[in-house]
């Protein structure tokens, strides 16, 4: 894993070097917020009812799918994404849900530059597609996708 030499608020298009991969940050969710997250935007038993989930198919309570996803983006925008030249994206291809998450697990980010192009319509712009995952403890990904974000260049 390399560093980024430039820091998140200096950071435009041309410092998203394919090939590069970087580690960063922390996230954990417990038990009243994966249940909390659930009742609101997924309300499936194994999220939502511990005792219920106990006997279900993962054995215990799991965290969404979803709110997955938002600690995945939630480390991306904080660690990763330009604060400076971000422009949004036109989607996430191959959204990948690789392993349960429990209460308790500590999720860190691993992202890999995969491209980086620079747009033929407006030259003050690219694109970067960015492998995302989410990796448990012992390394093993929990997650899985591939982000696409449209990038200010510096040139």
């Amino acid at each position: 894993m390399t560093a980024f030499s430039t820091p998140i608020h200096e950071r435009y298009f041309e410092d998203y070097v394919p090939g590069s991969c970087y580690e960063f940050g922390e996230a954990s969710v417990d038990e009243t917020q994966i249940i909390e997250f659930a009742r609101e935007y997924d309300p499936q038993s194994f999220h939502t009812d511990p005792e219920a989930a106990a006997s279900g198919p993962f054995g215990g309570l799991i965290a969404s799918g979803w709110q997955t996803a938002a600690l995945m983006m939630r480390l991306f925008a904080t660690h990763y994404l330009s604060s400076v030249a971000s422009l949004g994206g036109p989607g996430v291809d191959e959204l990948r849900w690789l392993r349960p998450v429990r209460p308790g697990d500590s999720l860190r980010l691993r992202v890999t530059v995969l491209e980086a192009n620079p747009s033929k319509s407006k030259p003050d712009r690219g694109l970067v597609r960015t492998r995302a995952e989410l990796l448990d403890p012992e390394g093993e990904p929990v997650f899985s996708a591939i982000v696409l974000n449209f990038l200010l260049r510096r040139t």
